[in-house]
């Protein structure tokens, strides 16, 4: 799919790899929408470049994404391009007194839930351009877990799922595309406690991955070690949804 003159949204746009893809997006005459919780980080990346609209929304809130919509009907009826880039993560180890129902909760309805509720709210909108795309940020614990971030690791594997689901359903029924990027470990912020700053990829290679990806209709858009990994350990995943999906 073409990433120019397009307008895209996406989600925890103001830092890490949103904020990157924002960036290099933009370059490309798009019209681009970020989306965050907090109103500095957003602020200062609308500021940063051209042709970025900032929007405070906090998508776990099903009052505020309905607004959001309703904003997006009205005065961006050209949407084409989704990404689901936004996320919460938990350090943790799985154990007596780990609070883990409380923390998988908040992950879930972050990086699971509020997706799934997000893509069906714009699908109609979507359906409309004459080609469409959404991108789920999934990661490489969406294949196999890290056990210091268990409950992001399910959700991410719950996001994979959800992703190959939406993919088959769409690519029979619309013209929207369906792409999933699996990053590994990315130096940002949101990954500094798991070690981001020393082991972590520099989000602009993650954010150049997925455009790249994109435009070359790789569906499963894998980053790093991410891609040796998944062929290594999972080389007929693919194949093997399509077998048991046969209709």
């Amino acid at each position: 799919m073409n990433l120019e003159n397009k307008t895209i949204l996406i989600t925890g746009g103001g830092s890490g790899i949103g904020y990157e893809t924002a960036k290099l997006l933009s370059q490309k005459n798009n019209k681009i929408i970020i989306i965050g919780r907090t109103i500095d980080k957003l602020r200062k990346a609308a500021e940063t470049f051209e042709n970025v609209d900032a929007i405070v929304c906090d998508v776990t809130d099903d009052t505020a994404v309905k607004a959001l919509v309703k904003n997006l009907e009205t005065k961006y009826p050209d949407l084409s391009v989704l990404i689901n880039n936004a996320g919460k993560a938990f350090k943790y180890d799985h154990g007596e007194n780990a609070n883990a129902y409380e923390k998988a909760l908040q992950e879930i309805d972050t990086n699971y839930l509020s997706v799934i509720r997000l893509t069906e709210y714009l699908l109609p909108l979507l359906k409309k351009q004459s080609e469409a795309a959404i991108v789920n940020v999934t990661s490489i614990v969406a294949l196999s877990p890290v056990s210091v971030i268990p409950t992001y690791s399910d959700s991410k594997a719950a996001l994979h799922s959800y992703t190959l689901s939406l993919r088959k359903v769409l690519e029979e029924t619309s013209k929207i595309k369906v792409y999933e990027l699996l990053p590994p470990t990315v130096n940002t912020e949101f990954s500094k406690e798991i070690g981001g700053e020393t082991k972590g990829i520099p989000a602009i290679d993650v954010a150049s991955a997925l455009i790249g990806g994109v435009q070359n209709n790789e569906l499963e858009i894998g980053v790093g070690v991410t891609i040796p990994f998944a062929e290594n350990f999972f080389p007929q995943r693919l194949q093997a949804f399509n077998t048991i999906n046969e209709r």
